[in-house]
C-alpha cells in the first residue's frame, strides 16, 4: 500500500515521462480500503480490495524506477530499500505499539503468545509466512478470535516486494545495456515486459496450483501473489504504448472496471478459491479503471475517482487499513462478539478512521517531509534501526517477564500441581495454596499432546490418505501393543497412555486425522473422513496389535444448539458398531472410549478473567455429556456375547467433572487448553486412573 504521492504513473503517453500524481489512483484505493474495511466489519468475507492495493503498489514502483533507468538515472536500491522502509514503519510502529498495550490491558493471557510471535513477524515483514505455518483461516466467522495483527501478511507481501522487484528491475536494466549493443533499437520496456510477463506467467500457474491443492497456505504465499505484482507492472510497462483510446472506450472500461470490481466479494465466494485465477477478476478490473486514465469526460469514473474526497481518504488508506483490523479483534474480544452489530461496525470505522486521519498527519507527513535522514544512508539506517527498536525493546522485556512466569512455575514442586491426584479418595493437599495454576495461559500452545516420534519399526504409513502417525515406544520388544485411532480428542489421551506404556513395557501407534471420528462409512462425514477411515481400518488389519483404542461417542458444544434434549449432548460415532468389526473378528481387543465434554466457552479465557474457582466457568455435568452413556446398549450387546470379539469400554468422565461439575481447574492444574482438548499436564495427572481402567476393559 505505497504512496502514490511518492511514486507518480505517468499517463497514456507514447514515451516515458517523469511519472506525475494521478488522482483517480488515489480515489481507487481510497474504494479498495473502504472495500476491505466494509467487508472485514459486516460481510466476513474477502472482498477483493487487497488484491487491488497489490496492484496499484507495484503500478507505482514500477513506473517510478522505469523512468529512473530511461532517463539514465541511478536505481540506488539501497537508498530505496532504507528510505522505503523509512517510509512505511513509523504508522506500522505506532499500530504495533497500540496493539501491544491493547494486548496487556485488554486481551487474555492465552492470546499473548500469539501476539508476541507474530509482532516479530510483522516488524521484519514475515508475517504471511507465519500465518502460512499455522494454517489459519483468514475467513473465520469470529473475528474476536483472530490475531490483531493478521492483517499485516499483505504488507509483509508487500514488503518482500519492495525489495526483490527492484532486483529485477535492476537485473533487467542489465540485460537491456547488454542488448543494446547488438539492437540498439530495443527499449527498456520491452525488456521489462518479457521479465514481468514471465513473473506473470510462472505465478498464476503456481498459484492455480497451490489454491486448487492447499488454499489455506496459498493465500498467504509470497509465490502465489507474486502474479498480482506483475500485472501491475506490466500496466505500468505496456500503458505509455498502447495509444489513446477513444474517449467513448475509455469512459465505457473505466465504468465497467468500476463495477467489476466492487461487486467481485459479493458475486463470488471467493473465500475458497483465492488467489487462484478468482484473483484476476479484481485485478483486472482495477486494471481497467487506471487505463481508463483521466478522461476529463463529465461521465468519466476519473470524475467520482478524483474528487475531493475520495482522493483525502485516498490519503488515510495505509493508516486505516493499520488501524480497522486490530480496533475490530478488539472490539470483537472485549465484548464476546462473534461480529459486530451495525452501530457497533460504524463505530469500528469510525474510530479507525479517527486514528488514522491523527497518524497520517501526526506521524506519516512529518516522516516523509523530515530531509535530515535523507542526506545520508547511514542517517536512512539509524532512522529505520530506532524504529524497528522501538517495537523490539519493549517486546522483549515483556517476553522476557513471562518467561521468567513460566520458568517459576515449572519449577513448582508436584505438590502443588496434584491435576487429578487431588481426586484421590482421603487425598490431603500439601502444596502451596498460593502456588500458580498450571500451565500458564502464555504455556497452553506447548500443551498439545505430542509424544514419541515418526512411526517405523513396520508400522509406517503408505497411503497417502493417511498423513498423520507417532510411535511412543518399540512393538518388537515391547509386551504388548495398542493401536489408537481416532481425532485429537484420541490424541489428547495419548498423554496418559504414554505414561502407563512407559511403565508396563506397552508399545503405542497414534493414527489421527483431525475433526475425523472412526467409523464405517457415513454421509455424515465428508469424503475425505470417509476415505481415511477406509485406508486406516486396513492398516490396523494389516499390523500387529493388541488392542485398538478408539472413541465410540460424539459429545456436542455446550450450547451449540437452541433446543435439544438430553440425548443430544452426546451419541454414538455414526457407523461405530460396523467399524469396529473387522478388528473384532480378526481377533484383536477393541477400546470403545466416552468422549470428553466439549464446553462452550474458552477455558482458559474464562479462567484469565474470572480466575481458577469462578462458577461462570463452570458447567453441570449432565448439560456436557450423557447422564447414561450412549455405549451402554454396545456394552450389553458384549456382554450377551453378540458381538464377534472382545470389546471393552474406558470411561474418564469422572477426573473430568468431579461431583457433577465439569471443572476448568482440578487439582491446581488447568484441564483444558481451549473448549474441548485437554492439556497434557492434567491428562497426564490421570494417567494411573488411566492405566488402571484401561487394564480392567482390556483384561490385562
Amino acid at each position: 500500500m505505497s504512496d502514490p504521492r511518492r511514486y507518480r504513473p505517468g499517463t497514456a503517453t507514447p514515451a516515458p515521462s517523469k511519472p506525475h500524481y494521478r488522482p483517480e489512483v488515489q480515489g481507487l484505493r481510497a474504494f479498495a480500503v473502504l472495500m476491505v474495511v466494509t467487508y472485514h466489519v459486516w460481510l466476513g468475507r474477502v472482498s477483493g480490495g487487497v488484491d487491488v492495493f497489490l496492484l496499484i503498489s507495484a503500478f507505482l514502483l514500477t513506473s517510478s524506477f522505469a523512468y529512473k533507468v530511461s532517463a539514465g538515472k541511478p536505481i540506488g536500491l539501497l537508498r530505496y530499500w532504507l528510505h522505503r522502509f523509512k517510509s512505511l514503519l513509523p504508522a506500522a510502529v505506532v499500530v504495533l505499539l497500540a496493539v501491544l498495550l491493547a494486548t496487556a490491558a485488554l486481551l487474555p493471557r492465552t492470546r499473548w503468545g500469539e501476539v508476541f510471535e507474530q509482532t516479530w513477524s510483522t516488524l521484519f515483514y514475515t508475517q504471511n509466512w507465519t500465518l502460512a505455518r499455522e494454517s489459519v483461516d483468514y475467513y473465520a466467522e469470529n473475528h474476536g478470535a483472530a490475531s490483531p495483527l493478521q492483517h499485516f501478511w499483505s504488507l509483509s507481501i508487500q514488503g518482500q516486494v519492495f525489495i526483490l522487484w527492484p532486483l529485477v528491475i535492476g537485473a533487467a536494466a542489465l540485460v537491456w545495456k547488454l542488448l543494446r549493443r547488438a539492437r540498439p533499437h530495443v527499449g527498456f520496456g520491452s525488456v521489462l515486459a518479457v521479465a514481468f510477463g514471465l513473473v506473470f506467467i510462472g505465478s498464476l500457474t503456481y498459484s492455480i496450483h497451490i489454491t486448487s491443492t492447499s488454499q489455506s497456505w496459498a493465500y498467504f504465499d509470497t509465490g502465489a501473489r507474486l502474479w498480482e505484482f506483475a500485472l501491475g507492472s506490466l500496466l505500468a510497462v505496456l500503458l505509455p504504448h498502447i495509444g489513446q483510446l477513444p474517449m467513448a472506450v475509455r469512459v465505457a472500461l473505466g465504468w465497467a472496471g468500476m463495477l467489476a470490481m466492487l461487486s467481485c466479494g459479493i458475486l463470488l465466494q471467493v473465500q475458497q478459491q483465492f488467489p487462484g485465477y478468482i484473483a484476476l477478476w479484481p485485478t483486472l478490473s482495477a486494471a481497467a479503471i487506471i487505463t481508463a486514465g483521466r478522461t476529463g469526460h463529465p461521465f468519466g469514473v476519473d470524475r467520482l475517482l478524483a474528487a475531493r474526497p475520495l482522493t483525502r481518504l485516498g490519503d488515510l488508506s495505509y493508516a486505516l487499513y493499520l488501524w480497522h483490523w486490530p480496533i475490530l479483534v478488539i472490539y470483537l474480544s472485549v465484548n464476546r462478539l462473534d461480529e459486530p452489530d451495525f452501530l457497533g461496525g460504524l463505530g469500528v470505522i469510525g474510530l479507525s478512521l479517527g486514528l488514522a486521519w491523527v497518524t497520517t498527519k501526526g506521524v506519516e507527513t512529518p516522516f516523509h517531509g523530515w530531509r535530515w535522514p535523507t542526506l545520508r544512508r547511514r542517517r536512512l539506517g539509524l532512522v529505520v534501526g530506532l524504529l524497528v527498536g522501538m517495537v523490539a525493546m519493549p517486546l522483549s522485556g515483556w517476553q522476557a517477564r513471562v518467561a521468567a512466569d513460566e520458568t517459576a512455575a515449572q519449577s513448582q514442586p508436584k505438590l502443588d500441581n496434584p491435576g487429578a491426584a487431588s481426586l484421590t479418595p482421603g487425598y490431603e493437599p500439601t502444596g502451596d495454596p498460593e502456588a500458580m495454576v498450571r500451565p500458564l495461559a502464555t504455556q497452553l500452545s506447548g500443551e498439545w499432546a505430542n509424544y514419541g516420534g515418526e512411526c517405523g519399526q513396520g508400522y509406517e504409513l503408505t497411503d497417502p490418505v493417511m498423513e498423520f502417525c507417532q510411535m511412543g515406544g518399540d512393538p518388537q520388544t515391547a509386551d504388548q501393543t495398542i493401536i489408537v485411532l481416532g481425532d485429537s480428542h484420541a490424541q489428547h489421551w495419548t498423554s496418559a497412555l504414554d505414561q502407563a506404556a512407559q511403565k508396563n513395557n506397552w508399545a503405542w501407534v497414534l493414527i489421527n486425522r483431525n475433526a475425523c471420528r472412526f467409523g464405517a462409512e457415513d454421509r455424515s462425514r465428508d469424503a475425505e473422513c470417509n476415505e481415511f477411515n477406509e485406508a486406516a481400518t486396513d492398516y490396523v488389519l494389516d499390523h500387529e496389535a493388541d488392542a485398538v483404542l478408539t472413541l465410540g461417542t460424539l459429545t456436542q458444544a455446550y450450547g451449540s444448539t437452541d433446543e435439544r434434549t438430553p440425548a443430544d449432548e452426546e451419541t454414538v460415532v455414526p457407523g461405530y458398531e460396523e467399524g469396529i468389526r473387522p478388528f473384532l473378528e480378526q481377533g484383536k481387543q477393541v477400546i470403545a472410549m466416552r468422549d470428553t465434554p466439549r464446553f462452550g466457552l474458552g477455558v482458559p479465557e474464562c479462567v484469565d478473567l474470572n480466575g481458577p474457582d469462578s462458577e461462570q466457568c463452570q458447567v453441570p455435568r449432565d448439560e456436557l455429556i450423557a447422564a447414561d452413556s450412549p455405549l451402554d446398549d454396545l456394552h450389553a450387546e458384549a456382554m450377551r456375547g453378540e458381538l464377534p470379539g472382545d470389546l471393552g469400554f474406558l470411561d474418564m468422565t469422572s477426573e473430568l467433572c468431579p461431583d457433577g461439575i465439569c471443572r476448568p481447574v482440578i487439582g491446581n492444574v488447568l484441564v483444558y487448553l481451549d473448549k474441548s482438548h485437554l492439556t497434557k499436564t492434567y491428562a497426564r495427572s490421570t494417567s494411573e486412573v488411566f492405566e488402571r481402567r484401561l487394564k480392567s476393559a482390556l483384561d490385562w
